[in-house]
């Protein structure tokens, strides 16, 4: 399935590419002067801090379970 506008975009990026000879570190020079020269702030490579997991509340009363039990409701766990 051919996407018109894909394929534009990839033709944009590949005439851009070319115009570097397809080096990376060159290519990227040029967005960061394009950033300067232009006024943009890009967002730094720096991950956001996970936030800490919330404590479990508990939910009431374990209901013990006999090891004989045969109920697959009331199995005990495996072992590790």
């Amino acid at each position: 399935m051919n996407d018109p506008i894909v394929d534009e975009v990839r033709k944009v990026r590949d005439a851009h590419a070319a115009r570097f000879n397809y080096d990376l570190h060159s290519i990227f020079l040029d967005i960061k002067k394009r950033e300067k020269e232009r006024g943009l702030v890009f967002v730094g490579g720096v991950a956001r801090q996970p936030l800490p997991n919330k404590t479990l509340q508990p939910t009431g009363v374990a209901i013990p379970v006999s090891p004989d039990s045969t109920c697959p409701e009331a199995a005990p766990a495996a072992e590790l």
